[in-house]
């Protein structure tokens, strides 16, 4: 069973990324990643899994952009 504690909110998931809430936002909408809204004030939520998968691909393409 999946515990609050292993969800971030918006603004901590984009300082994780390193990005802005607003971008965080626009890759909701655009699908590139999930977010689930919390059960009493409807905030966005992100498991801190799905980000992990996420800023290794940033990684990974910024790598192979930078290399060519």
């Amino acid at each position: 069973m999946e515990k609050l504690s292993d969800y971030l909110r918006i603004s901590d998931a984009a300082k994780y990324l390193g990005v802005s809430p607003n971008t965080l936002r626009n890759w909701v909408n655009a699908g590139k990643i999930a977010a689930l809204r919390h059960p009493v004030n409807a905030y966005r939520l992100f498991k801190q899994e799905d980000l992990a998968v996420l800023l290794k691909q940033v990684e990974t393409a910024s790598k192979q952009t930078l290399g060519k």
